[in-house]
């Protein structure tokens, strides 16, 4: 037996990780038969725009979340537009959580559109994980009309992979035995936290796939990327120790960017304002209201630096948010010189609505 089939025999967990399909597209398909099988961009209109939503059909077009509006107009010249109605969103999520509650009481949302389950012990009685997601997939389709995919793993990270395989409408299971044969095979940038730089990073070393990675010791990721190295080589051998934690609340969200070349301050206004669009659009998955916006930077010599600011009202447009990170780089008090290589917009210090009330402004 191998070491990684040890850990699994140790911490091995029924885990789902539900995720609905084109969610907010979907919803407004449903709602109004005159764009079913339409393609449809969920967007508000606007040179500074982001999509929030693609329908499967506009997805054929190459339109993403995230994606600039125009960019997606261009694309899919024929798309149906609408503007998000998040209240909406909201209820219908609600009624999603109930379904999936009616299963387990460990349910922990990560936004209106997807969450963790432990099913290991379930509400109802069924025998396996599969039947769980099975029947909770049938319950939104019935109940909802609506379609959700389902990844069914030993742990939270192959759940979400899992959810992603055979996406819209689909369900994919992982077997505790069958973690390697479907692990080593993938691309190391489906790992949670690769990103594009950290990929090409990887891929300069030799590191095409997990198991490249696997091949590489502990002593030596740790030194090369820090705390991250550790979860890499636990990543690498299907190790994810995170346990489902419901009503988790939502301490930020946050959009940043690595420039190909070490810009100047004056030169980052662009960034921030397609990075508060993306947070902003993050920020309206929230049932809770951000009251913080930061800005980071990170320096060419890899400092990083925060300014954040608490205004007496939390930011209440995509405007707002982008007027305050504007302001906040007036804030960084570094030579004009000084070149970045790094930028991040930001919300934090989430409320509940009601105590989302008027504070004094605070600066840090």
């Amino acid at each position: 037996m191998s070491p990684s089939s040890k850990i699994w025999l140790m911490t091995v967990r029924k885990i789902i990780h539900i995720d609905m399909d084109a969610f907010y597209a979907s919803v407004e398909q449903r709602d109004d038969p005159r764009v079913r099988g339409k393609p449809v961009i969920v967007a508000w209109r606007g040179t500074r725009s982001v999509v929030c939503a693609a329908s499967y059909e506009a997805r054929q077009f190459g339109v993403r979340s995230a994606m600039p509006a125009v960019r997606a107009e261009r694309l899919c010249p024929d798309a149906v537009f609408l503007p998000p109605d998040f209240t909406r969103y909201r209820a219908v999520s609600r009624q999603v959580r109930e379904i999936l509650t009616r299963h387990t009481d460990l349910v922990e949302p990560l936004s209106l559109d997807e969450a963790y389950l432990d099913v290991s012990e379930n509400k109802t009685k069924l025998l396996t994980a599969t039947q769980v997601a099975r029947t909770i997939r049938e319950q939104i389709r019935t109940e909802l009309n609506l379609t959700a995919s389902a990844g069914v793993a030993p742990n939270k990270f192959l759940a979400k992979i899992g959810s992603d395989w055979r996406k819209p409408d689909g369900l994919f299971v992982i077997q505790p035995e069958e973690v390697d044969s479907f692990l080593l095979p993938l691309t190391v940038g489906r790992l949670p936290g690769v990103g594009k730089v950290m990929e090409e990073k990887l891929k300069d070393s030799g590191v095409q796939t997990v198991g490249d990675l696997r091949k590489i010791e502990l002593a030596t990721l740790e030194g090369r990327f820090g705390r991250y190295g550790v979860r890499l080589f636990e990543l690498s051998r299907g190790v994810d120790k995170s346990e489902v934690i419901p009503n988790r609340p939502t301490q930020s969200v946050s959009a940043e960017d690595t420039f190909e070349r070490d810009l100047l301050l004056t030169e980052i206004e662009p960034m921030i304002r397609r990075l508060a669009e993306h947070t902003w659009a993050a920020s309206r998955k929230e049932s809770r209201i951000a009251r913080t916006v930061v800005l980071k930077l990170k320096t060419s010599d890899f400092k990083i630096l925060t300014r954040s600011h608490t205004p007496s009202s939390p930011p209440s447009s995509c405007e707002e948010l982008t007027t305050l990170a504007l302001y906040l780089r007036q804030r960084v008090g570094l030579s004009p010189e000084q070149r970045f290589r790094l930028v991040g917009v930001g919300l934090s210090n989430f409320r509940d609505t009601e105590n989302a009330s008027a504070q004094p402004a605070l600066f840090t």
